[in-house]
């Protein structure tokens, strides 16, 4: 499952704006908001293409930073986050 900026911030206990500025002094992300190494963080981040059609201007592109599973842990490792407790699941107690 991979998570928006703003998902990943709202798992963090945070807003997407915080987020970013934290990522961004942690020199995690460029100043286009996408990740500054991602060779290196793919385990973890990754870069994701989309386009559109616009009546008038035609095809219009944008790339945005997408947060894999384990990246939300090692987000919180690399901002020095404590993360909230996960819920324990009880439907699968025989």
């Amino acid at each position: 499952m991979e998570r928006t900026l703003a998902q990943a911030a709202k798992h963090l206990g945070m807003t997407r704006p915080k987020l970013i500025e934290l990522m961004r002094a942690k020199g995690l992300l460029n100043n286009r908001n996408l990740p500054a190494y991602p060779t290196r963080d793919r385990d973890y981040l990754r870069i994701k293409d989309s386009n559109w059609y616009h009546e008038t201007a035609g095809m219009q592109y944008s790339q945005s930073t997408r947060v894999k599973q384990p990246g939300i842990r090692w987000l919180a490792d690399q901002l020095g986050l404590d993360l909230p407790a996960i819920p324990v699941n009880n439907r699968d107690v025989a």
